[in-house]
């Protein structure tokens, strides 16, 4: 029952998970092919948000893939996927000020953003640990041992959960952000600002759906726990 409820599990997080990017890459796609009135390039776009909010210490670089853009707080660098830098799409103007958003929280001491990244050395270590944890605690049955492994997962993955849930607030206020600095610095008119709503929408999704997941599976380790 376990092993087949945690195979259940994942079909159904893959499921959502899926939906959820499906929604993205249609959204992107759409405004990819949507020019900017303003001819702004991404990087042209992130680069004069960040001098505006006196940032010019963070550089903006390149980076290859489809939808591999982040902000590296550590060496303080937006990088922007190769087709977001280059163009001057909806699509790819907004994800620029999304990912500048992330400068600004990092430089302003966002504490949503100061706690997933103290969560993050903890997560790693439950990442790898829990699972095993879980199908030892499986293979020993319903006894007491086997229930034992099954806690310390569900202890271990209610780190994931944590940095699942406070990740939403980090995100959804990077685009909130992204949205007004748009619309503010006239890089979008209110018109195509719609097509950055459905694109961060569409984005915010996606975190929406792996918190949800998180939370399915810890309520599932919990049951098993329990269980006679």
């Amino acid at each position: 029952m376990g092993f087949f409820g945690y195979i259940i599990l994942m079909i159904v997080g893959a499921l959502i998970s899926g939906a959820a990017a499906l929604w993205v890459r249609s959204s992107y796609k759409k405004y990819s092919g949507q020019m900017s009135a303003s001819g702004l390039t991404g990087a042209q776009t992130a680069r004069m948000i960040l001098d505006r909010n006196n940032l010019s210490n963070v550089r903006v670089e390149p980076v290859a893939g489809q939808l591999t853009d982040h902000y590296d707080p550590r060496s303080k660098t937006v990088r922007l996927s190769e087709g977001n830098f280059a163009k001057n799409s909806i699509a790819a103007v907004s994800v620029a000020a999304h990912e500048v958003g992330h400068a600004i929280q990092d430089a302003s001491g966002y504490l949503p953003m100061k706690a997933r990244a103290g969560l993050f050395p903890v997560v790693a270590f439950s990442s790898q640990v829990w699972v095993p944890l879980f199908f030892v605690g499986i293979f020993m049955g319903a006894s007491g041992a086997g229930q034992f492994f099954i806690q310390i997962a569900a202890l271990l993955f209610m780190a994931v959960l944590a940095f699942h849930v406070v990740t939403l607030p980090v995100e959804i206020n990077a685009s909130t952000r992204a949205y007004g600095l748009l619309t503010r610095y006239g890089v979008l008119s209110h018109s195509e600002a719609a097509g950055t709503k459905r694109v961060l929408t569409a984005a915010a999704f996606t975190y929406i759906a792996a918190a949800l997941t998180a939370l399915l599976t810890l309520l599932y380790l919990l049951f098993l726990s329990q269980s006679e």
